[in-house]
């Protein structure tokens, strides 16, 4: 499997060119452009429970799309929804936490499951509910804005809030937490923060769909009273 990555860090483009007989599942929606022999099947990965549990609690879809190349050579085509940055992982058998949403698509050997990494909080939506990856494969992640690596020596702590979190390592301590007393969490439009602590690498992205929606949900026009009147 070879994957490129065109068009960073703004509206990143997956191009993925498989062997004869390679697979690779995406997210549901994600492809743009497929070569005509590529099989597609569609299923609930890792069975019901799982499934379900993936997709109520880590945002992600119910069913899950795998593309198998006929023949050598054939690639299919994927970007995620929002525009941003797209990154590989190469799974050696670490364990990764992906924030819902960043999943992208992965190759054969690569199982994704739900982990609750932390209690919702009642302030705009956020929190941390993360996906957990493991196995030997080719990991792709998306994110919204660009992708910035952070990587924290043994006892070095570093705060982030919630929704700019986009992957972390499985064996890093972390703590879901107000920003600061209850009048900075209400007032301060942070939420929720995690503060995690090395050694270990973590990834972040550069805006947040929570925040641009909060900007945004204001500003859309709302229906008069008058035009409800009239069509009652």
């Amino acid at each position: 499997m070879q994957v490129e990555i065109r068009y960073q860090p703004s509206y990143s483009f997956a191009l993925v060119t498989l062997d004869a007989g390679e697979s690779i599942q995406t997210e549901s929606g994600a492809m743009v452009g497929m070569s005509p022999g590529l099989q597609l099947q569609t299923a609930a990965q890792g069975g019901f429970l799982k499934s379900l549990g993936r997709s109520l609690l880590g945002g992600e879809s119910f069913f899950l799309n795998t593309y198998s190349a006929q023949k050598q050579g054939d690639s299919v085509a994927l970007a995620p929804a929002l525009p941003g940055d797209i990154a590989v992982i190469e799974m050696n058998g670490q364990e990764l936490l992906v924030q819902s949403g960043s999943y992208l698509a992965a190759s054969a050997g690569v199982q994704v499951d739900t982990k609750w990494s932390g209690a919702k909080t009642f302030f705009g939506g956020e929190g941390l509910i993360m996906l957990r990856v493991t196995g030997k494969g080719t990991l792709i992640v998306s994110s919204y804005g660009a992708i910035h690596p952070v990587e924290l020596a043994a006892g070095q702590s570093y705060v982030v809030d919630t929704g700019h979190l986009v992957t972390f390592e499985s064996h890093m301590k972390y703590q879901v937490k107000k920003v600061g007393g209850w009048k900075s969490t209400l007032f301060s439009g942070e939420g929720l923060v995690a503060e995690l602590t090395g050694p270990g690498k973590l990834t972040l992205q550069t805006r947040s769909q929570d925040a641009f929606l909060s900007w945004l949900i204001p500003k859309l026009p709302q229906p008069s009273s008058t035009s409800s009147s009239a069509k009652s």
